[in-house]
């Protein structure tokens, strides 16, 4: 889960506690296992700093003793490892239609995730929901509450009064004026953070996904409307009201289809799991869930395949307003749409040929599909929490 590239010195003030924490645990989390001696001289500490540093991280449970390092000179040294079932997160994403939970433990690895069907997703149904999904998730994973970190709780935007605000299908319903963070920390009794979907998944998928080894790119994420999110130089973007990302909304056709929001011709009225949803409908086709979706790709359903011709135009001219704006390496798909309709309609873009993206000496391709599945964007919100307690440095979340 940490960033290798980056490299965080501790300070020796007893105002730096907590900080010096997370510089240790993060040095021993990218060289493990690593001795005392390793980190004082990587971190900047003193031997004594991280001699109680580790002795207190041990008896959290956080750091594993794991005996002394083979083949080196002089008297053996005591070795660390991240404990991973020391401590663990939960995401959960609330979306209009479902409530999807992750826990991670400590190193990262999914431990449990669950899916459920959800409906009128306002305050007064949601927020229990979301505490009896908690709990769930915590005795389903074998894990005592003392060790929870926190929950990173992951919503579709925007957030506060905007143009925006009344996107019918796509967003929640009756959240505006609610401070999120406070309910749900004193519904939860655990730190919380608060995200917005896109970002959420955008944050999974360089952790655990597709972009590991790339620091800046876009996220183009299916919920159920269309949101992105962007990581640039290991940076996630948010905006000044933490809005960044409302792609569904840039208009892709002139006077086209009415969208919820007021305008018309949106990217998410041609390129959404809504807008698939209501085009096959159109025709009587229905659509319960995802895999009936991918068993009419399967079968080649005409009707499916002319959305797809019709979202691959749309969704190719709005990679191209995303590479000419943030130059990034490259441009993830992801979320809750079946992975083959996903590669589906990669296969089917028409990507410009002017466009900043469009080099010869490229590594990797302009259009990737993400790898986290449809639980990257609660993953992402269990990742934020582990990584604000274990790395100094907020480079993913700043």
């Amino acid at each position: 889960m940490t960033d290798k590239k980056l490299k965080a010195t501790g300070g020796n003030a007893g105002r730096n506690r907590s900080h010096n924490r997370r510089v240790v645990l993060n040095f021993v989390r990218a060289h493990e296992p690593a001795g005392r001696a390793e980190i004082a001289r990587s971190c900047g500490l003193s031997i004594q700093a991280v001699s109680n540093i580790t002795e207190v991280l041990e008896e959290d449970g956080l750091l594993l003793a794991v005996g002394p390092k083979t083949g080196v000179r002089g008297k053996p040294a005591t070795q660390y490892t991240i404990n991973p079932e020391g401590a663990f997160a939960i995401g959960v994403e609330v979306r209009p239609d479902a409530l999807i939970c992750a826990v991670l433990n400590l190193t990262g690895e999914c431990i449990y995730s669950e899916r459920q069907a959800f409906s009128n997703a306002v305050p007064d149904n949601a927020i229990p929901a979301i505490k009896e999904t908690v709990n769930r998730a915590i005795k389903n994973s074998n894990r005592k509450r003392s060790q929870l970190l926190g929950a990173g709780i992951v919503m579709p935007g925007p957030f506060g009064v905007s143009g925006l605000s009344a996107l019918g299908g796509a967003n929640l319903p009756e959240w505006g004026g609610i401070d999120i963070q406070a309910v749900f920390e004193q519904t939860l009794e655990c730190p919380v953070i608060i995200e917005n979907d896109a970002t959420a998944a955008a944050i999974a998928e360089r952790v655990t996904g597709a972009a590991t080894t790339v620091d800046t790119f876009c996220f183009v994420y299916f919920g159920t409307g269309l949101g992105l999110g962007v990581i640039a130089d290991g940076h996630a973007q948010r905006g000044a009201f933490g809005n960044f990302g409302e792609i569904g909304h840039i208009i892709t056709q002139t006077g086209g289809i009415q969208c919820a929001c007021g305008n018309r011709g949106c990217l998410e009225t041609y390129a959404s799991r809504m807008s698939v949803k209501t085009y096959l409908e159109q025709s009587g086709i229905d659509l319960p869930d995802g895999s009936a979706l991918a068993q009419l790709l399967t079968d080649e359903n005409p009707v499916l395949m002319e959305w797809i011709e019709t979202a691959a135009r749309h969704l190719s001219q709005a990679i191209s307003i995303l590479e000419n704006i943030f130059d990034p390496e490259t441009i993830i798909l992801g979320g809750a749409m079946p992975d083959a309709v996903m590669d589906a309609l990669i296969a089917t873009l028409d990507l410009p040929m002017g466009s900043l993206a469009n080099r010869e000496d490229r590594t990797l391709a302009r259009v990737l599909r993400g790898t986290s599945g449809r639980f990257t964007a609660a993953i992402g919100g269990a990742a934020m929490i582990i990584h604000k307690n274990t790395t100094p440095s907020l480079a993913l979340f700043s």
